[in-house]
């Protein structure tokens, strides 16, 4: 069974930084693109960013230039930068990973953004 986990999500200020986690584990024997996604309240999940295996990114049009999206293949670990926050910013981030070819999802997050 393969479990996703996400660490790293707080409080912080507008303006500030945090970094989130996502490390993989299980029986695993294929990953292929892994990805954050976010979901505010009253609202629907989004993606947010994305990675391929071969480092290939995509982001969502409102936090690039501010959220940087890498991954750590011989840890299957995932990370997710995020600058410059915003209150809008404000989610449960969730972790997505195409492990084994099924797409598994952690427990999430909760980022809040607010002075």
């Amino acid at each position: 069974q393969v479990q996703l986990v996400e660490s790293g999500g707080g409080l912080v200020q507008p303006g500030g930084s945090l970094r989130l986690s996502c490390a993989a584990s299980g029986n695993i024997f294929s990953i292929d693109v892994m990805g954050w996604y976010r979901q505010a309240p009253g609202k629907e999940r989004e993606l947010v960013a994305s990675i391929r295996r071969d480092g290939f990114t995509n982001y969502a049009d409102s936090v690039k230039g501010r959220f940087t999206i890498s991954r750590d293949n011989a840890k299957i670990t995932v990370y997710l930068q995020m600058n410059s926050l915003k209150p809008e910013d404000t989610a449960v981030y969730y972790c997505n990973g195409v492990i084994n070819y099924i797409s598994s999802w952690g427990q999430g997050t909760v980022v809040t953004v607010s002075s």
